[in-house]
Formats: structure tokens, C-alpha cells, sequence
């Protein structure tokens, strides 16, 4: 009998705390969305240039996103960049333009060009993010290659950093 007590009392202390838990999680746990934009097939210096001419034309920036779709990390930014929250910043301030990465942690990787055009070397992770003016200076040196923990990022620490860089161009 006393066993049997003592399992009822179990199961009312526990359950409580486990309700608490699951309601704290779901305060916490924020949802990504997942996108998969990140084309092989595409010319990639040809889809820089172009964002770079229509940058200079909008007096807008260019957002390079060398990701790859098996990427959780390229998925998850390129899919908060697709969200309503952000839909206004990007196409009111940036020119996206998302370039296949292949696989560069395995030595396997495409477009490195790309980052190496704009001063970045040794692309090791996906997502690299280079933040362009509309001349093609790099405006995140400092930060290009930290955004390989994207998926772990909220969505409120991406979209302060994205429009931190667009600050200037609010007075142009």
C-alpha cells in the first residue's frame, strides 16, 4: 500500500512540473522557417553583377548569401529573409542574391570566386554572408563567415544586424 501511495504522489508532483515545463518551451522555442533557394545552375558571378548594377540604380546594398540547401544553418537565414518581417528590409534595402556553396568544409565547394572577389578567403562554413555597398566594398569583413550558426541565431538578433547595415541608406 505504502508503494502504491508513494507512486500516486510521484505522478501528481511530476505532472505539474512537466506542464510548467512545456508551456516555458513554448515561450522559448521560436519557429524558423526553411527555405531551399541556393541553385547550381545559376551563373553566380552574372547574378552578382546584376545585383550590384540594380544596387547602384535603387541606392540600395547587395546581400550575398553563400549557403547550400543541405544546410540547416543557409536554410534557416534564408528563410527569415523570406519571412513579412523582414520582406520589407530586403527588397526595400538589399539586393539578394543567393549563391551555391557546395560543400567548402569538405573541399568541395562552388562560387568560391565570389567571396574571394569581395576579400573573403577560405570559406570553411555555410551560411557566408557579405554585406556589399552598390561599388562592391564589403561592409562586414568582420562578421562575413560568423553567420554559420544561423539556425541558432533569433530572429531578432538577424534582423537588427541586417538593418544596422541599411541605417545609412534610411537618409539617402
Amino acid at each position: 500500500m505504502r508503494l502504491a501511495l508513494g507512486a500516486a504522489a510521484l505522478t501528481i508532483s511530476v505532472v505539474p512540473t512537466l506542464a510548467v515545463a512545456e508551456e516555458s518551451l513554448a515561450d522559448v522555442v521560436e519557429i524558423r522557417p526553411d527555405a531551399v533557394p541556393y541553385d547550381a545552375e545559376i551563373d553566380a558571378t552574372a547574378a552578382v553583377d546584376a545585383a550590384l548594377l540594380q544596387a547602384a540604380d535603387r541606392g540600395t546594398l547587395v546581400m550575398i548569401v553563400l549557403g547550400a540547401n543541405w544546410c540547416h544553418d543557409s536554410r534557416a537565414l534564408a528563410g527569415w529573409l523570406q519571412t513579412e518581417r523582414f520582406s520589407a528590409l530586403v527588397s526595400e534595402r538589399y539586393e539578394v542574391v543567393y549563391v551555391d556553396a557546395g560543400h567548402p568544409q569538405s573541399g568541395e565547394g562552388r562560387n568560391l570566386d565570389i567571396a574571394a572577389r569581395f576579400g573573403v578567403e577560405d570559406i570553411t562554413g555555410t551560411p557566408t554572408l557579405l554585406i556589399l555597398d552598390s561599388k562592391g566594398r564589403q561592409l562586414n569583413a568582420d562578421t562575413a563567415k560568423s553567420w554559420r550558426n544561423a539556425a541558432s541565431r533569433s530572429e531578432d538578433e538577424i534582423y537588427e544586424e541586417l538593418a544596422g547595415f541599411t541605417a545609412a541608406l534610411a537618409g539617402a
